[in-house]
């Protein structure tokens, strides 16, 4: 029995959702956007900022996004809204990101300089100046403090700086036997103090017990070789106590080199580091580049090794550094 009309009404028509408060009406229109509120393309200023110093501090440490997130426990996607200024992190979420990037959380979120008056006074003397007028600056605190070496010591140690692939272990055993000085690669030294490979050091104790280890190798190849030529890692520039202390008691060079001379170099000695887990490996070689390019400006002297043989690098870095030294060729 098909029933009634009304009945064939009843069961065709569609029931309406009932709420706690009764049913449910239809969604009402939006109202004009508020002048001051957010568009939802739009990034924050503050945001934005945020990110791109997230961004830049993680590319002057040569680590990967996922690297980041999971030494700062939280998600990968959580960590990209954050770099590009469309994630409104916890003040606890930033202090995680801090603590794996090794930075205070100051730095992080912004200027230091605007935690005393003094600080504030020093930077407004400071914010007009030229790079090289900061230099000069900083190697006049560097006397005044006492952490400014003699310049006459820093002469008789070299130190090659770079990102791995430049040419920094070949080059500073060539070097070393030119001038007839010791050679030491810091990264062996870094491995006897902690007894293990460098690997092992970050998967076991993180990058801090790292840069301690680090900061340690150098400070003891500076108190016991009066002359020595020294082979740095690539990510020496990214705790600013130990470049000081390199700076300060070394002639350092900087040993450059394009990104795919770097990528071919690195492939060719069998090791990908520390580019092993990202799927574009030369886009985050540029990055990591491109982070400590202005700390590995900071060096005394630079020689492109760029297209060249071992030999003919060697020959011209070995005329240029004889040159700044005043050593006889």
């Amino acid at each position: 029995m098909r029933g009634t009309p009304a009945a064939r009404t009843a069961r065709t028509s569609k029931p309406q959702r009932a709420t706690r408060g009764g049913t449910k009406k239809s969604a009402p229109t939006r109202g004009p956007t508020l002048p001051n509120a957010p568009q939802p393309d739009d990034h924050d200023p503050l945001l934005a900022a945020l990110g791109e110093r997230v961004r830049s501090l993680r590319a002057r440490r040569g680590l990967t996004r996922k690297a980041v997130a999971q030494a700062a426990a939280v998600s990968e996607r959580h960590l990209a809204n954050l770099e590009y200024g469309t994630g409104n992190a916890s003040i606890l979420i930033l202090q995680q990101v801090a603590r794996a990037l090794q930075c205070p959380l100051a730095e992080l979120i912004g200027d230091v300089s605007t935690s005393s008056p003094e600080w504030l006074l020093i930077r407004e003397l400071l914010e007009p100046r030229s790079e090289t007028e900061l230099r000069r600056a900083r190697i006049v605190l560097g006397e005044l403090f006492g952490t400014r070496g003699d310049a006459q010591a820093r002469n008789h140690r070299i130190a090659l700086i770079g990102l791995r692939g430049a040419g920094k272990s070949a080059l500073g055993q060539l070097l070393a036997d030119d001038l007839d000085y010791p050679f030491v690669e810091l990264s062996r030294e870094i491995e006897k103090f902690a007894g293990c490979t460098i690997r092992e050091i970050h998967d076991l104790y993180g990058t801090n017990a790292y840069r301690r280890y680090e900061r340690r190798a150098l400070e003891e190849a500076i108190q016991i070789y009066p002359e020595v030529v020294i082979a740095t890692p690539g990510g020496i520039v990214s705790d600013a106590a130990t470049f000081n202390e390199l700076l300060a008691h070394c002639t350092t060079v900087w040993l450059r080199a394009g990104p795919e001379d770097h990528m071919q170099r690195v492939a060719a000695q069998g090791d990908l580091r520390p580019m092993a887990a990202s799927a574009e490996a030369m886009d985050d070689l540029r990055r990591i580049l491109a982070g400590r390019l202005p700390f590995y400006a900071k060096a005394d002297l630079s020689f492109d090794t760029s297209g060249q043989t071992l030999q003919q690098a060697f020959q011209g870095l070995r005329r240029q550094l004889r040159k700044a030294l005043a050593l006889p060729a």
